[in-house]
Order: C-alpha cells, then structure tokens, then sequence
C-alpha cells in the first residue's frame, strides 16, 4: 500500500491525534536537576556560564529542592564546592564538607526526594584534576580509596544514589565494595560510564573553578570519537557493580546512548550537560531560535533515544511546561 491510500499525515492533523501516536513521552519523572551546593551561610550566587541557575549555601538548598519536588521532579544531583583545596582533594571526605552537610539536611526536610552525589575528586583539588596527582600524572590507583570513602561519607549521611564521574578505572568496584563492607548494600551506583572529554561539559567546569593548573583530561575521560570503547566502559562498570549508566553528554552522542540502552538491562542516564543549556539559552535570547521549544525537543530527543532519565539544568524550566500543558488539558 502506498499514496495516495497510505497518508501518515492522517494521524498529525491536530494535537490531540499526535498525542496519541506520540512515541516518545517525557514526563517530570524522567527529570534530574543539577544543584551546586558551597560552604558559608545564606549565599546564592549567579553562575554566568549557566543563566538561571545558583551556587546556593546549605542552608538555602533545601528551599530549590523543595521547588524541585513541588514541580514533580523525582531527583536532584549534589555537586559540592570546596572551601579549602589542596593537591589530595582532603574535604571530600570531610563529615562537615558543603555536600555532606546539604544531604542530610535535605533528607531531614524531604526524605522522599531521591538525592544523588557527585563522586569526583576535580571540585575539591588544588590542580583541578579528578585524582590524585603525581609529577604532572593522574594516577589511578590511589585515587580509588578517597574516591570510595568519598561516596561512603554521601551514603552515610543519607545519600539514595552516588555517581561517580571521574573516569578512573576500577572506581565502580571501589565503590560498591566499600559501601557493602559498612553494610550500606542499598545503597545505588550511578556511573558515569560513558564521559567524553567534550567541548560542552566547559561552562560546569567554569562552575567550580576547576581550571586545570597543567595539562588536560584527556588521559582519562573519553575520546569523542569512539563507540566502541565506550561499549567497554558500560561493560566494565556492570561487572563491577554499577546500577545505572550514565551517557555524558548525551546529546551530541545520541547514537550511543542507544547502542547502550539496546545492550544492557539497567537504567540508562543521558545527561543533558551545561554546554547544551547555556547554548540554548544564549540563543534564544538573541532570537535565533524559540528556547522552549528547543528545549523539550532536545530533552524528548535524549528520551527517544534511550534515556530512562535526563539529568538537565532545564529540569525545573521543562517541569514547568509540562505541568502547564497538563493543565490546558
């Protein structure tokens, strides 16, 4: 059967007929919002690279997080900003560090919320590195342990998820046996399998002040041009222990993303970096694009590719949307 029996334009006439053909549904609960949390008391600052959104002191994060879950967002991410950095990255492991003071303070004011850490050395060390530094080399191995009491601190403290981004080799396993051995078996990995070395992760690190004092990341996070390795890494990280994989960023490596979902059996994460927002949004305010649209699209696209969930600086912006759209319903 072809034209002119055969119309596909049939089933697009009006919206409510493409809503119920729709094949990709986004939903608040496919939404995780990124949250930097810093030490000191009542401070809030814009952060330039990514409009819109704040470093926020403990003390006022649990205001955004009630913000979140009040739009239906299931789940934040903690990123932490040091107070004082040095070359082993020493506060990460602090009981008293910025994130380990926002988890449980958010747990106590809203223990449904799903909280999830950063697991990554970059934000508390002096050289901007993921790990520990020797004669200008990240090395690997000792970086593993700080890594694990890293997230044990986070776990402790009331953490549902830790996500360890730092791209060193055998940092899963670390993890997940650290956690089991203080009887935290609950206690889920979200792995930043698949974290290329890309231009768009630049304004996060703009963020944190992670400026590199020598070299690059190139050493450890992935080469952009390669799927198959990145295969590897998935397959690494579930042997390990990981149960979620995460696609970083999501998408300019789309393809990826649903090689992944089609090969393995645990949630897939595509995260929705800076780069992208901040892109967007710059667009928009010039008016070369309508940022809402651009928006959902680019976060319907990440979800028909393969992604169970998207963390997004647009979470709260999509939430929003939705729920007004739900509302004219």
């Amino acid at each position: 059967m072809s034209f002119p029996t055969e119309r596909p334009r049939r089933m697009r006439r009006t919206e409510t007929l493409r809503r119920m053909v729709r094949e990709a549904k986004l939903s608040p609960d496919d939404l995780i919002l990124p949250l930097y949390v810093c030490p000191g008391t009542n401070v809030k600052t814009v952060i330039p690279s990514i409009p819109g959104n704040y470093i926020r002191s403990v003390d006022l994060i649990t205001e955004e997080c009630t913000e979140a879950w009040q739009l239906g967002i299931p789940a934040v991410i903690i990123y932490g900003l040091a107070q004082k950095k040095d070359d082993l990255g020493s506060e990460a492991t602090d009981p008293d560090s910025a994130v380990a003071r926002a988890v449980r303070a958010i747990k106590i004011e809203l223990p449904d919320l799903v909280v999830i850490t950063d697991v990554c050395l970059c934000e508390y060390t002096s050289h901007g590195h993921c790990g520990v530094v020797r004669d200008e080399r990240v090395m690997n191995d000792p970086t593993l342990g700080i890594l694990a009491d890293m997230a044990s601190l986070h776990a402790d403290c009331g953490a549902d998820i830790v996500a360890p981004s730092d791209m060193m080799d055998g940092r899963v396993e670390a993890i997940r046996e650290s956690l089991d051995a203080k009887g935290l078996i609950d206690i889920a990995i979200m792995s930043y399998a698949v974290k290329y070395a890309s231009a768009f992760n630049i304004p996060l690190s703009k963020v944190t002040g992670t400026d590199l004092t020598f070299g690059d990341r190139l050493s450890y996070e992935m080469d952009p041009a390669n799927a198959d390795e990145a295969m590897r890494e998935v397959r690494l990280d579930l042997e390990e222990g990981a149960d979620i994989i995460m696609v970083k960023p999501a998408l300019p490596n789309q393809d990826v993303l649903l090689r992944v979902k089609n090969s393995v059996d645990v949630p897939v994460a595509g995260y929705n970096v800076a780069g992208v927002y901040s892109a967007i949004k710059a667009a928009d305010e010039k008016g070369w694009l309508d940022g809402n649209r651009a928006m959902m699209e680019t976060l319907t696209s990440i979800k028909r590719a393969g992604a169970d969930m998207i963390p997004t600086w647009f979470a709260k912006d999509a939430a929003r949307i939705m729920a007004e759209k739900n509302r004219l319903k």
